[in-house]
């Protein structure tokens, strides 16, 4: 059974909420501690509250957002705590995958790290212009990672892997819209490993490059999050 206009309508407005909410966080526009006001955004979406309150609480059930008693609903910080651990699994798994990855990856698979790291440096220039996408110099490093670490023939290393970037995805928006510095040195870092694995190193030295380039994720974002934590800030 299909629902009826009035309540597609009000899917569709929940969803539009959502989306905008959503890539507003995700893209560090709504930095942790923004409160979310639902009369401005319903305001501005031209709706009630009512589709903008479902919307919140879908991000609440994603930990993107939170309730704070007195305040209302807030843009959820990183738990550091939770980051780490993840990040560390991560390390080990990812670096792992690679490792084995080493002797099946082709010159095509390299050629395309190649490229995407190429269309990761092309996005730096938004740095200085003011128009950084975070979101796709994201996507550019996560198919960057997969196209290194994809040819591991333990389906199961590939599958812990896939959980960890789905569980970053969870915890926090992008790391490069919390550290933009990070950006330029992870490219630097990717043409390191490349050519590591281009050069025919030992794959276990692929494996400890994998992980210490994540390992400096790492140490960039505690940094950042013990010299910045969070605070509620009013929306504008």
């Amino acid at each position: 059974m299909t629902p009826g206009p009035v309540a597609g309508a009000a899917t569709s407005k929940v969803e539009t909420a959502y989306e905008l909410i959503r890539e507003r966080i995700l893209s560090g526009q709504y930095t942790p501690g923004y409160r979310l006001v639902l009369g401005a955004l319903a305001k501005e979406l031209g709706s009630s509250s009512v589709p903008v309150r479902e919307a919140v609480r879908r991000l609440e059930a994603e930990d993107l957002v939170e309730f704070e008693r007195n305040v209302g609903a807030t843009v959820r910080g990183l738990d550091p705590v939770e980051y780490r651990w993840t990040m560390e699994t991560l390390a080990v798994v990812e670096g792992a995958a690679v490792g084995q990855a080493v002797p099946l990856l082709t010159a095509d698979d390299l050629q395309e790290a190649r490229r995407l790291n190429e269309l990761m440096r092309a996005e730096l220039r938004g740095l200085t212009r003011g128009d950084f996408d975070t979101q796709r110099f994201t996507q550019l490093n996560q198919r960057l990672h997969r196209t290194l670490a994809a040819p591991c023939p333990n389906p199961h290393l590939l599958d812990l892997v896939d959980r960890g970037w789905r569980r970053l995805s969870t915890l926090r928006t992008s790391v490069f819209s919390m550290v933009p510095e990070r950006t330029r040195r992870s490219v630097a870092e990717h043409d390191g490993l490349i050519e590591l694995i281009a050069s025919g190193a030992d794959p276990a030295a692929v494996e400890q490059a994998a992980r210490a380039h994540r390992a400096a994720t790492l140490t960039a974002v505690l940094a950042h999050e013990a010299a910045h934590p969070p605070e509620v800030r009013p929306p504008g």
